[in-house]
């Protein structure tokens, strides 16, 4: 059996252990005739699994399996082709989201909501992730890449561009809609870009600024530091814009989330794209609180082709896929500006 490099993670520890090891493993090979094979050209390294890493999600199931290879946002070209693949050639390029495969079956399948299939597979949660040099996927859950985009460009799309593009979606964009973007990292600035596609107005909210000048550079018409002195923020906020008519939430902590509820008017509308407490509002004052989960294959290619069209910026800072435990320290000390790609 050919053999793979692959960062591979046999248990849950911080990531200043080092708990990623560059190990040789079985090369992917296609089993059944629906499959493409990969060469991984670039995987995005995501805030998500930092915390899978370091074991803070077990209470949701994740990593629901050890050992495990992570990575859930990658490109690559197409090496083979199963018997009755018809969608990709050999040579094209392809990305796969987090959702690597789903029954078809089932409500939500039907319905065009697959990524919420009780029975899906998700990309780096067994030895199918990203931080290797191969992968298999079915060709109805890979998705088309043009040749013009880099691989530093195009990985982050398929994780953090599907989950901005979806959490804008969610939140009923319109013109001048007073949109608050809580957390401006790896999907925080592409979310910026995609309301802009949509002529909001966008309010942008981190702690450090470095992501505050990312945020106006990309067209946020404010971006203001974030503080857990939570009266003393609303009130700066309220100050220089009044009440939000919106806020989406990507930064993992329960404080932005309960400061993000209060800081939209009455009637409006809050989405929470992180994993966190089950937060308390007011329902007297008829807020609505949504949910978000990246997206489906339809929305990856309604991605790629808003991006294509619109120079959507995506940044990004490439590192060697042996580099990934380091790069991972970097992200936990927020010294990524927003997205870091592992090149294998």
């Amino acid at each position: 059996m050919e053999k793979m490099r692959a960062m591979v993670l046999s248990e849950c520890a911080k990531i200043e252990t080092n708990p990623l090891k560059l190990t040789e493993i079985d090369k992917h090979q296609i089993q059944r005739p629906n499959e493409i094979l990969l060469k991984i050209e670039a995987c995005g390294v995501c805030h998500s699994q930092l915390h899978g890493i370091e074991g803070d999600w077990k209470d949701i199931g994740i990593p629901p399996n050890l050992p495990t290879v992570p990575g859930h946002e990658l490109v690559g070209k197409v090496v083979q082709i199963g018997d009755s693949v018809s969608k990709f050639k050999v040579g094209d390029r392809a990305g796969i989201t987090p959702l690597l495969e789903a029954c078809k079956e089932c409500q939500y399948c039907k319905e065009g909501k697959e990524y919420l299939c009780e029975s899906s597979i998700i990309t780096g949660e067994s030895f199918k992730g990203g931080y290797t040099e191969f992968i298999t996927v079915t060709e109805d859950f890979a998705t088309k890449v043009p040749d013009n985009m880099k691989p530093e460009y195009a990985a982050p799309l398929f994780c953090a561009g599907i989950t901005a593009y979806k959490a804008v979606k969610a939140v009923e964009p319109k013109l001048h809609k007073k949109i608050g973007i809580f957390g401006i990292g790896g999907v925080g600035h592409m979310a910026i870009q995609f309301a802009k596609v949509e002529n909001c107005d966008v309010i942008a909210f981190s702690r450090t600024q470095k992501h505050l000048d990312v945020a106006k550079r990309l067209g946020a018409v404010d971006s203001m530091t974030f503080s857990e002195n939570q009266d003393e923020f609303l009130d700066k906020v309220k100050e220089k814009h009044g009440m939000l008519d919106a806020a989406i939430v990507f930064a993992p902590a329960d404080i932005v989330t309960d400061t993000a509820i209060k800081s939209v008017k009455k009637g409006g509308l809050i989405v929470i794209a992180t994993v966190g407490e089950n937060p308390s509002f007011m329902a007297f004052e008829e807020k609505t609180i949504r949910g978000t989960l990246i997206g489906s294959t339809k929305d990856m290619e309604q991605v790629i082709k808003i991006c294509d069209e619109n120079n959507i910026e995506v940044i990004s800072q490439v590192f060697p896929l042996e580099s990934a435990n380091e790069v991972l320290k970097k992200l936990k000390n927020s010294e990524i500006e927003a997205r870091a790609v592992l090149i294998p």
